[in-house]
């Protein structure tokens, strides 16, 4: 990967992780409100899998946040 896919991978990741925190939520809380095994949220925090956008929507619906809220 080049590095503005891997910068923007990990701005993605980050903002996950401090939504998460910001709500006060562990990965098995999110896990289970977005109805996904932990492992695949766990990965997708550490940047080893990528969420579907089905699941990038159902996180900003959680959150209740803008999509340029977890790319930014």
């Amino acid at each position: 990967m080049n590095k503005v896919v891997n910068e923007g991978k990990e701005k993605f990741c980050n903002n996950l992780r401090e939504l998460r925190r910001l709500n006060n939520y562990a990965q098995s809380d999110v896990a289970f409100m977005l109805k996904i095994p932990i492992s695949t949220y766990a990965n997708w925090e550490q940047g080893r899998r990528d969420p579907s956008i089905s699941d990038i929507y159902a996180i900003i619906k959680l959150y209740d946040i803008e999509p340029n809220e977890l790319f930014d």
